[in-house]
């Protein structure tokens, strides 16, 4: 009985420890994507929205030659997106090794990661890992309609 007691205590601590270790890695992914949020409006946004007609939304793709995930599945979820919103979308592939100024910029913490910007090149969403066509359509749609 006792030896049963000692190894619900044991798996008790060990839940213990493992919710903590949970709740301080959402706390630091949270805080780098609120980082990321406020970081300063990036120009070639600005530049890129002077060049078309009504509301326009950025996004910026981090990537790399050797991310799988980013080629097998983020860039077709991105493909249907550009379809889906045609001329109001302007995807940005940023090779997340050699961009190391914007990886920083924007708290990149894996690899696929998407920013998504305003006309204005202000990041209104940070999204860590894939995101789907779904996910990013709201983004997308939430963006163009706080323009109109």
């Amino acid at each position: 009985m006792l030896d049963l007691a000692l190894r619900l205590a044991i798996l008790a601590g060990v839940c213990v420890l493992i919710w903590f270790a949970v709740g301080i890695g959402r706390y630091f992914v949270e805080r780098q994507r609120r980082q990321a949020l406020a970081a300063e409006p990036l120009a070639i946004a600005t530049t890129e929205n002077a060049q078309t007609n009504g509301p326009h939304v950025s996004i910026l793709v981090f990537s790399s030659d050797d991310c799988r995930q980013c080629h097998t599945m983020q860039h077709p979820a991105l493909e249907r997106l550009l379809h889906a919103r045609q001329e109001q979308v302007t995807v940005i592939d940023v090779d997340a090794v050699a961009e190391h100024v914007l990886t920083e910029r924007y708290k990149v913490l894996t690899l696929p990661t998407t920013v998504v910007l305003d006309g204005t090149g202000n990041v209104q969403a940070v999204n860590y890992g894939f995101a789907t066509t779904q996910r990013l359509l709201e983004q997308v749609d939430a963006v163009l309609a706080h323009v109109n």
